[in-house]
């Protein structure tokens, strides 16, 4: 059975997103989720404003960040139908030798919604049936959180809660997260939760003075100190609470240029750089500083569906707060939203409701 369905495309770089009338059918193994709302992320402005190019050709539906509820399936999927899910904002095949040994965020074969698939900017979407993870409503309604919030789940909280736990920050750590909007206030949240000391770093008072109230323990705005002032702040703060003046997590968030190049300077021995954030921009550093330090850097693509479950948990929970950092805004508007977006005019997470 198909569903009428509609969904914005973007037909070309810095071109208005498009409305599209489409049948949403599900094959074997797949499912149609309705969707209740999908997050605007940095990812989605890079393809539509910087020339950022998607795997799938245009013209394609954007948006990664889907939570919904299934209303059709395939063979084999059965089991889904009529469950509240978030779909993870990469898919990895389940079957191929790097899903085997537990590489599945480098699968060859994934599928990102909005990138190899159209994805969430759409009344439905059709996605594998495998690999989503169903949200409770009753937790849900207890936590006071609507289904269309947890929607960010799929990406702004998984993909720093991949990094912190991949990185392995643990209570006592100390964690220094640059930039602390959008994905790095819930980096910032996520070590927290993980019994970590976490410095945040950002050029935003406003983000800083928020993040302070959810999990900062000291914040530095950067563009009021130079990266010796910095690291020395951070120094006497580990030195005050008791740290190693080693070891340090480092998670750089705030995919800018300045961002990559403060991350890199705190370097200590020891150290792991996680990056997390994404910019077309080059950077030029001193790579021997890894050898020098004993330090290592980590890529972050996405989060493994399997940590889905436990990364929610943190928001039913209490752990990490969605709410202060997520505004709900029609579909039928996106455009006015993307350019909102874009010009810094909306300062939370939006996220477009159909």
């Amino acid at each position: 059975m198909s569903i009428d369905a509609r969904r914005w495309l973007m037909t070309a770089p810095n071109s208005p997103l498009v409305r599209a009338a489409f049948q949403a059918a599900p094959q074997a193994g797949e499912v149609v989720v309705a969707i209740a709302g999908c997050g605007v992320c940095h990812t989605d402005l890079g393809y539509l404003y910087d020339g950022v190019r998607t795997n799938q050709p245009l013209p394609l539906a954007l948006g990664h960040e889907i939570s919904g509820r299934v209303v059709e399936t395939g063979d084999g999927a059965q089991g889904w139908l009529g469950k509240s899910v978030i779909v993870p904002a990469v898919l990895p095949c389940g079957e191929c030798d790097l899903c085997r040994r537990g590489l599945a965020t480098i699968c060859r074969a994934q599928k990102m919604p909005g990138n190899d698939i159209q994805g969430g900017f759409a009344s439905h979407i059709v996605v594998p049936g495998r690999g989503l993870c169903e949200v409770d409503p009753a937790r849900l309604a207890r936590a006071g959180l609507e289904l269309a919030q947890v929607s960010i789940v799929a990406d702004a909280l998984t993909t720093p809660y991949q990094a912190v736990r991949r990185a392995g920050v643990t209570a006592g750590s100390l964690a220094i997260v640059v930039g602390a909007g959008g994905v790095g206030g819930y980096c910032v949240q996520v070590a927290n939760a993980f019994g970590a000391k976490v410095v945040a770093i950002d050029v935003d008072d406003t983000k800083l003075a928020a993040i302070a109230q959810h999990g900062a323990a000291l914040t530095l705005n950067s563009r009021r100190l130079d990266a010796k002032a910095i690291k020395a702040a951070v120094k006497a703060f580990a030195r005050e609470q008791g740290l190693r003046s080693t070891e340090w997590f480092i998670f750089e968030c705030s995919g800018s240029a300045a961002g990559q190049l403060t991350a890199y300077g705190l370097l200590v021995h020891g150290a792991t750089l996680s990056v997390v954030g994404f910019t077309m921009d080059k950077v030029e550093i001193r790579l021997s500083n890894l050898m020098a330090f004993d330090a290592r850097a980590l890529g972050n693509w996405g989060c493994p569906p399997e940590y889905y479950p436990a990364a929610l948990d943190l928001v039913l929970d209490g752990k990490v707060q969605i709410a202060p950092f997520v505004e709900l805004h029609p579909l039928e508007v996106i455009n006015a939203v993307f350019e909102s977006v874009h010009r810094h005019d909306i300062r939370k997470r939006a996220v477009l409701v159909p």
